[in-house]
């Protein structure tokens, strides 16, 4: 009995362990499955009703295949998507050779994930759907590159986690698209702050006077590829599109994350939301139809009509702190930009020897500029570290230059080569993500640091409603 028992025993044993072992190759080979060869990622557009879904096709990627799957409903904004592309690659300099193929169908989600032409979906459209979008891809073991946000309401903020759960277990890479990491004044903001002789320490701060402060300011009706921008209308229904304080607000939470703490793998225990606000900006009738071509507004946007004014919470303010560190991240929405003007940025992180900020408005033509504020009481010797620092710095970017404006105040001059504009920066993104896929996983501490920044957003808005 005792000897048919051990057998029984074994058998169990050995066979635990093939299933594992074969379980843990199928992750590897999963992981694996990209070696940067010519055309081998390739590319599915779910539902582009966004224009950051041709942004990321604006370039051509060796490693991509030219022939990209779009899955959607019938309707304008699919319409939309497929004209900006053709844009591209009818245009007369460098235009592209992407090779579009369309399902239009109330059944698009269900008929991609069965079909599984591509190994990669993009995904930057309506908002309220994107993280059950996410969660179902990945689950079916495809690859996913979001445009922000991958999610809006606190409800679904689980789902989200759930999701980056289910895509470890699956080998395959979640990630959502942070332009402004490529930025070149937030990089240089970031690669200063590094530096202890020039910056010190990161300031505690306080609510009033924070840390670290991301400020972005937004307009509805701009130009995009030199062309009035069309928005879908539900782009103006919070519901839909989330309301300005997860939405924006994503890319400046994850700024001060990334700049704050460089290389830190953070927790949501390292969030502590002290206070939060949203405000709305009014459309009337006639700004509305300039900006989506519509003379009435649909029927889901009359809850938020006050007379024939629409009032969208496209506004908001986190203020909170990060591993005890005060930081506060604001966005404004307004309806169209001066002119001249354009999207403006404004941050300021504090240390202990300076301060370093960033402007965009008027004085700076709309163009971000990097200035250094000395705090130090040495200002020789500070003056000394940081010519030090910039010249330190000219091995990555050469051309860039320190000029002195005011008795304790420097502006780095920065060549324009490095100021690509935020629409280059997609394929920024993009060409990282194609290095991540080869290399088979991201940094080890990119998804613990964007599950803490969807909750500071999402945590954000549940302070704000209250």
């Amino acid at each position: 009995m005792k000897i048919l028992s051990f057998t029984i025993l074994s058998l169990i044993i050995v066979l635990t362990a093939c299933t594992g072992s074969s379980k843990k190759t199928e992750t590897t080979e999963n992981k694996n499955m990209f070696t940067g060869a010519k055309g081998e990622v390739k590319i599915m557009s779910l539902d582009p009703g966004h224009f950051h879904a041709a942004l990321i096709l604006k370039s051509m990627y060796d490693q991509v295949s030219p022939v990209v799957h779009t899955y959607a409903p019938d309707g304008p904004d699919v319409v939309d998507h497929l004209k900006r592309v053709e844009g591209f690659n009818t245009r007369t300099e460098n235009p592209t050779t992407w090779d579009v193929k369309v399902y239009k169908g109330d059944d698009y989600f269900e008929k991609m994930l069965a079909e599984k032409p591509g190994n990669v979906m993009n995904v930057a459209g309506n908002n309220s759907i994107k993280t059950d979008y996410i969660l179902k891809t990945v689950e079916a073991g495809i690859n996913v590159l979001a445009d922000k946000p991958m999610v809006i309401t606190p409800d679904e903020f689980p789902k989200l986690e759930k999701a980056f759960q289910v895509a470890e277990e699956k080998g395959v890479l979640l990630y959502d698209i942070m332009t402004e990491r490529y930025e070149i004044t937030t990089i240089l903001q970031r690669e200063l702050s590094q530096s202890r002789e020039v910056f010190g320490e990161l300031v505690v701060g306080t609510e009033e006077e924070p840390a670290i402060t991301k400020e972005s300011v937004h307009h509805f009706f701009k130009y995009v590829s030199g062309n009035p921008l069309k928005r879908p209308a539900w782009f103006f229904d919070t519901k839909q599109q989330g309301e300005g304080i997860v939405d924006v607000n994503t890319h400046l939470v994850d700024l001060i994350q990334w700049e704050a703490f460089p290389g830190v793998t953070l927790s949501k225990e390292d969030v502590e939301i002290v206070s939060a606000k949203r405000w709305t900006t009014d459309l009337t009738p006639e700004m509305f139809k300039k900006v989506t071509h519509l003379d009435e507004y649909p029927e889901y946007l009359k809850k938020d009509l006050d007379g024939d004014v629409l009032k969208v919470f496209s506004n908001g303010e986190i203020n909170y702190k990060l591993k005890g560190i005060h930081a506060k991240a604001s966005v404004i929405w307004n309806y169209q930009a001066p002119e001249g003007a354009a999207d403006t940025h404004y941050s300021i992180m504090r240390g202990t020897k300076c301060d370093l900020v960033i402007e965009q408005g008027e004085k700076e033509d709309y163009k971000p500029k990097l200035y250094i504020e000395c705090k130090d009481k040495d200002v020789a010797a500070f003056t000394g570290a940081f010519y030090n620092a910039v010249d330190g710095l000219k091995s990555k970017y050469p051309g860039i230059s320190a000029e002195k404006i005011g008795d304790k105040k420097w502006i780095l001059n920065i060549p324009d080569t490095y100021k690509v504009g935020h629409e280059a920066h997609f394929a920024q993104v993009t060409e990282k993500y194609l290095e991540f896929l080869v290399d088979g996983k991201l940094p080890e501490w990119e998804v613990p640091n964007m599950i803490v920044k969807y909750y500071t957003t999402t945590e954000g808005m549940k302070a704000a409603m209250k």
